[in-house]
């Protein structure tokens, strides 16, 4: 039995209503309370007024946009002077990453640079974070179990990770109730990024026992549910997506992530494409390039799973998994890759600098560039 450690949220509530719990929660942490808010979230009114009642000293903000190193630094300079005690951050991923990036780099001396993965130094904080409530709005990112924040750098060209054990949230509410009826495009993109989330933990390098159990139900689950989700709105598959984004944040922090997830950094960036459009583009190729090199001489039992799963669902025999999944994803509309002028030299160059990315290195088996400039060009248009 191989040695692992975990780490995981301290504590998360589940099920519909639980949302109504956050306000007890944040005001055990403290008074001051910086609200961020999807603008959409009806539900932020509810939870915010519910604050209030209670005493709590509360400022909401609205945040737009996935996080960008921009907008961190301004947020950092409004707050810097006197912060809050605590950040709740209620939306989709975007938002709960920016508040646990704001709520990371608030106590920390020096500049945000100097604690960015690949484009900074990468250094550890020097002090712990300020606590964060998480209330995910959609099921993709299961950042509310994460303990890192993806921050666009637009002279980069790319997105990277601010990463710190202590960055996972101190509570989470996971109401599936505040995902229903989300609009058709980003129930398929979040629940294609949480698919992807349970698929490359189960396949990476760094797998355990305990991610292990976690995905293989996760998987089957998360592929069900989303079919049934683009068919008709259901309650019931609202609820399991929801479990499977979480689950999907478990499992990346602590058996991490693959090729996927390596080039969405660089082609997020490069694109400006919503996150989880790009996983879902991205998975069926990297399945393919992954099963090739594994056929080759490594052990292809946990590929053949996810392929029996897929064969599974959509009717086909194991062979024809990926092609039936891919021809699914295509008739949902999911948006392609931006494919640049000249791409032959820009794909190349993007595999070139996803190649170094942290999620890479736990892909089940290395992938040349060559390869990978293959697999962008395939899930571009």
């Amino acid at each position: 039995m191989t040695h692992f450690s975990l780490a995981l949220p301290p504590r998360i509530a589940f099920g519909r209503t639980c949302s109504d719990a956050a306000p007890d929660a944040c005001l055990v942490l403290g008074q001051r309370v910086l609200m961020l808010r999807s603008p959409s979230v009806s539900a932020a009114g509810r939870i915010g007024r519910a604050l209030e009642e209670k005493g709590a000293e509360l400022v909401a903000e609205d945040h737009r946009g996935e996080p960008t190193i921009h907008a961190l630094r301004a947020a950092l300079d409004r707050w810097r002077k006197a912060p809050p005690d605590v950040i709740l951050a209620i939306g989709g991923g975007s938002v709960i990453d920016m508040g646990k990036a704001l709520a990371a780099l608030l106590p920390q001396p020096g500049p945000a640079e100097d604690h960015l993965e690949i484009v900074g130094a990468g250094r550890p904080l020097d002090a712990p974070p300020l606590p964060v409530i998480a209330v995910p709005t959609t099921a993709g990112t299961g950042a509310e179990a994460t303990k890192n924040s993806v921050i666009g750098v637009p002279e980069a060209g790319r997105k990277v990770s601010l990463r710190d054990a202590g960055m996972i949230p101190a509570r989470a509410f996971v109401d599936p109730a505040l995902t229903d009826e989300s609009p058709r495009n980003v129930t398929l993109a979040s629940g294609l990024d949480a698919i992807t989330q349970v698929i490359e933990p189960y396949l990476s390098a760094r797998a355990n026992l305990v991610t292990d159990a976690l995905c293989r139900d996760a998987i089957s689950r998360g592929i069900d549910a989303l079919h049934w989700l683009m068919a008709e709105e259901s309650a019931e598959a609202r609820d399991t997506m929801a479990y499977v984004s979480l689950i999907g944040g478990i499992a990346l922090t602590n058996a991490g992530l693959g090729a996927v997830h390596g080039l969405a950094g660089v082609v997020g960036g490069q694109t400006g494409l919503a996150h989880g459009a790009i996983c879902g583009r991205l998975l069926v190729p990297v399945l393919r390039a992954n099963e090739e090199a594994l056929a080759v001489d490594r052990d292809t039992a946990r590929i053949d799973f996810v392929a029996r799963i897929l064969a599974d669902q959509f009717g086909v025999p194991k062979m024809g998994a990926f092609d039936a999944f891919q021809d699914w994803i295509d008739d949902q509309g999911l948006p392609y890759i931006p494919r640049p002028e000249n791409s032959e030299t820009v794909l190349g160059s993007w595999a070139e600098a996803a190649a170094d990315a942290s999620s890479m290195k736990a892909n089940p088996v290395p992938l040349p560039r060559e390869r990978l400039a293959a697999i962008l060009s395939e899930a571009s248009a």
